[in-house]
């Protein structure tokens, strides 16, 4: 059979009734549900082809061949004649040659074809009769697939035109329809596209772009915090070597101007080389470190020296993404806004060196024993090694570290030549230094803490430094305190004390506690100070503590006063250190307004007719009662604030008893008056500092303060303060405190002793020094004063025994080396003190009775005391008068401008 179209007759095709169907057509009757009456629609008008509204069903494995012909024959079956207007006989009906009919969109069942079935598919358009055209007959070649063909294929043909089955015209070849992109499968649909890819990479970009805008402005730079600023407070000796610190961190802050150029560039080659020419930040850095904080492999520097300094100054050491998010804002801000000296100014102040040292000057004191301005080349390398891991460089703490301390070492060394900062020739003389050996922080331990708790009190009571400013810290303080006496002091006290005690078989041993203070007269500076056995032991200051008598030691201020005052005796006359008084026991005094007051005298003695000097050398209570009465207990009160002691010191009440030593005066209130009396009584502001500085790395300022000795005044006349010297000499010389002769040269001083033997004093001096010292009972689990009889293996402890052997000591060890100077006294008309044989028998007077006897207190048959503590006053001798009420002190006298004291 020929693959040609059928030509149409001479006559042309005859019209064919459309009523009418040849067996094997196309024209079915109409599908059920239509009505055959219905008009049709016409068809297109000849020579324009109907346009397919949907696409052709794919047909078999084969793909559309695009614009190629269709060149297939006609499939073999009868031919199919025309029906619908517009068409010649024998023509295909329907919408037109070269369209392919599909599924009848209302039945959904398919036209017959003549037994072939047919790959195209419908038109869109109907026949006449309203339903589709028939197709063309069945195609047996491959047919262009979208109904844009002849109809003669299997819907794999071309778009073009192709043959029409029948005699009429062509179609128009259909439009071909774009390239449809491959769907893809499998695996590959996970991936996503070049699009999707720059996509996400601009929003990224975007993201980053805006979150850095909003943290640059949001992030301000914050103040600095706490432990950043906190500093000790560096205590130093008079000869500024280092005395304690205090406060939780060792840090002094200096300028960069202290530190030397070879140790700053040694930072530098060790931490950051690029630091003068870099930006504050090192992005690279800081992924890199983010990165290993939330990956978990941990740390990871390459930080910047300004990024480092941000971390310690203004944040803190945590280990989160939001600390470093922070430090790279905080970092770009404060590149721009401050030098880069600045900076590296205050990382070296709060850069951690180990050892507890932060900042360059505590780890060169740490580490070598020396300010920072002060070392070399070789030690600052060592120093700028450490910023990296202190504890696996330190040499000091464990010499296993020495093979790897020395390769950073070089490291850094090396560094520094490489960048031009260290010539080679120097560089190859270099040794690796001589590193201290770690030791524990000593603190506060021994006499440390002690010092710096009188000297903080001495601060606040003048006014100087606030509590809060010093427990902020960040002051340098020079203080008066040698430390060659107050090792000297430790020793005496050692020596004579301590060594002494047995607390494991003596159980009065465990109460002993020493207290002590010394004062140079002539400059008014407190040189030495003994709180206690350890501060870490024992918290409570010995020297400046206020709640144990002061007894006999008061004395010498009753004397003062009478010869200041120009007193007279009750006979009217004046009173002079020769005037005779009556020593008995249990004498009651004379001229007292109130009831009856008649102290006992040690172990009871009667001395009868006594002359001042030597009533003083043996402690005489009966005579020193009536002195005070007969100078005035007001004026003795005020005497004795005049040469030193508080106004508001306890129990210092204007009563006959005033002059036994009721008061509560401290070790060191009692050696102010004593060096006022030494200093001929001229009394200026005692002080335990020399100078005051503000730790600033802008520079050190010092803050004012008085000098001591200055505002010198008068306090008592100079013939009464040389006139009570010249008796406190007898009293070393041949009374109550011979062990102080041991110091081998001119001394005066006094005895006392406190009630029950709860204390012992001795209060001395030379034209040199003048020194207290006091040994007290207390219990250390209750902290209640306790009786020292037995302590040391000795009956009895008094002023004589071991106080005046601390003093003593110590005063010879303190002034050893420097030539022995006598008192240089002026002493009033009648003042000069006869000795026993020079003078004769006096009128009035009798014989001294008796030998110098020790003044510590002894309970007569009634429980009653005697001797210098104070006297305890019973029954009908009670002092009446202006007394306070029970359980209360007398109201204290207001301080004056000759009242300046420290505690």
């Amino acid at each position: 059979m020929s693959d040609a179209p059928p030509q149409p007759p001479a006559g042309g095709w005859e019209p064919r009734d459309p009523t009418v169907q040849e067996p094997g057509g196309t024209d079915a009757a109409p599908a059920e549900g239509r009505t055959p009456d219905r008009p049709e629609r016409p068809g297109p008008p000849p020579g324009r082809e109907a346009r397919s509204g949907r696409r052709a069903p794919r047909s078999g494995t084969g793909r559309p061949t695009g614009r190629e012909p269709d060149t297939s024959g006609d499939a073999p079956g009868p031919a199919r004649e025309a029906t619908g207007p517009g068409h010649e006989p024998g023509e295909a009906p329907g919408p037109g040659p070269g369209r392919a009919t599909g599924p009848d969109p209302d039945t959904g069942q398919t036209p017959d074809t003549g037994g072939h079935p047919t790959s195209g598919h419908r038109t869109g358009r109907r026949g006449p009769d309203n339903r589709p055209g028939p197709e063309p007959g069945p195609a047996n070649g491959p047919g262009n697939g979208n109904g844009n063909g002849n109809g003669n294929g299997n819907g794999k043909g071309t778009t073009g035109p192709t043959k029409p089955t029948g005699p009429g015209r062509p179609g128009k070849p259909g439009k071909p329809e774009g390239r449809k992109r491959r769907r893809r499968t499998g695996w590959r649909r996970a991936l996503p596209t070049w699009r999707m890819l720059l996509g996400g990479l601009l929003l990224g970009v975007l993201l980053l772009g805006g979150g850095f805008l909003a943290g640059y402005h949001l992030i301000e730079i914050p103040p600095p915090n706490a432990a950043a600023t906190a500093q000790a407070n560096v205590y130093l000796y008079a000869d500024g070597s280092p005395l304690a610190q205090g406060g939780q961190v060792n840090r002094e802050s200096v300028p960069l101007e202290r530190v030397p150029r070879p140790f700053r560039q040694a930072v530098l080659a060790a931490e950051d080389r690029d630091f003068h020419t870099e930006p504050g930040v090192d992005p690279g850095a800081l992924l890199r470190a983010s990165w290993n904080t939330l990956t978990g492999k941990g740390t990871q520097g390459g930080s910047t020296i300004t990024q480092q300094y941000v971390k310690n100054y203004y944040l803190g050491q945590e280990r989160t993404v939001t600390r470093k998010v922070k430090e790279f804002f905080i970092a770009i801000k404060l590149d721009r806004a401050t030098s880069k000296d600045e900076i590296l100014e205050g990382y070296l102040n709060t850069s951690y060196y180990g050892r507890n040292a932060y900042g360059a000057q505590a780890a060169a004191q740490a580490y070598f024993g020396k300010d920072v301005q002060d070392l070399d080349t070789a030690e600052g390398a060592y120093l700028a090694s450490l910023l990296n891991a202190p504890s696996a460089y330190d040499v000091g703490a464990r010499p296993a570290n020495r093979p790897r301390a020395v390769a950073r070492w070089n490291y850094v060394l090396d560094a520094m030549v490489q960048e031009g900062w260290l010539s080679r020739p120097d560089r190859d003389a270099l040794e690796f230094p001589a590193v201290l050996p770690s030791h524990p922080t000593a603190g506060l331990a021994g006499q440390r803490g002690y010092a710096v708790q009188a000297v903080n009190s001495f601060l606040a009571r003048h006014g100087i430094l606030t509590k809060k400013a010093l427990a902020a810290g960040g002051y340098r303080i020079t203080t008066t305190l040698r430390k060659d006496r107050v090792d000297a002091f430790a020793e005496a006290v050692k020596a004579q004390v301590l060594d002494r005690l047995d607390p494991q078989n003596n159980p009065t041993d465990q109460y002993v506690r020493v207290g002590g203070a010394s004062i140079e007269p002539s400059t008014g500076k407190i040189v030495a100070l003994y709180g206690g056995v350890d501060y870490t032991r024992q918290y409570v200051n010995n020297a400046t503590r206020r709640d144990y008598q002061v007894g006999s030691t008061f004395k010498p201020f009753v004397l003062a006063a009478a010869v200041a005052q120009g007193a007279a005796n009750q006979r009217g006359e004046r009173i002079t250190p020769n005037t005779v008084y009556d020593g008995t026991n249990k004498r009651p005094v004379q001229g007292w307004t109130g009831a009856a007051y008649a102290p006992a005298n040690e172990d009871d003695a009667s001395y009868g007719g006594i002359p001042l000097h030597t009533a003083t050398d043996r402690s005489v209570n009966a005579v020193y009662a009536q002195l005070a009465v007969d100078v005035g207990p007001e004026n003795v009160r005020r005497t004795a604030v005049a040469l030193g002691l508080p106004a508001d010191t306890p129990d210092l009440t204007a009563s006959p008893s005033i002059a036994l030593g009721p008061a509560t005066a401290s070790v060191l209130d009692m050696a102010e008056a004593y060096a006022t009396l030494a200093n001929h009584g001229k009394r200026g502001l005692y002080s335990l500092v020399e100078k005051v500085e503000r730790i600033d790395p802008a520079g050190d300022r010092e803050l004012p303060l008085p000098a001591a000795g200055s505002g010198a005044r008068q306090a008592v006349s100079r013939a009464a303060a040389d006139t009570t010297t010249a008796v406190l000499r007898g009293v070393v010389e041949g009374g109550t405190g011979t062990a102080a002769r041991a110091v081998g040269r001119p001394a005066a001083g006094k005895t006392g002793t406190a009630e029950d033997d709860k204390a012992a004093w001795f209060a001395g001096y030379t034209p040199d020094l003048a020194t207290v010292v006091a040994l007290m009972g207390q219990d250390p689990k209750t902290g209640a004063q306790k009786p020292l009889y037995g302590a040391m293996g000795l009956a009895r402890v008094n002023g004589g025994g071991a106080p005046a052997e601390v003093w003593a000591h110590y005063t010879g060890t303190a002034l050893d080396g420097t030539p022995a100077r006598d008192f240089d006294l002026e002493l009033p008309k009648g003042a000069e003190i006869k000795k026993k044989g020079e003078r004769g028998r006096e009128e009035g007077a009798e014989e001294e009775t008796g030998e110098p006897t020790e003044e510590a207190g002894a309970e007569d048959a009634t429980g009653a005391t005697s001797g210098d503590r104070p006297h305890p006053a019973e029954g009908p001798q009670a002092p009446q008068g202006p007394q306070p009420p029970p359980g209360t002190t007398a109201p204290a006298r207001p301080a004056t401008a000759d009242t300046l004291v420290i505690e």
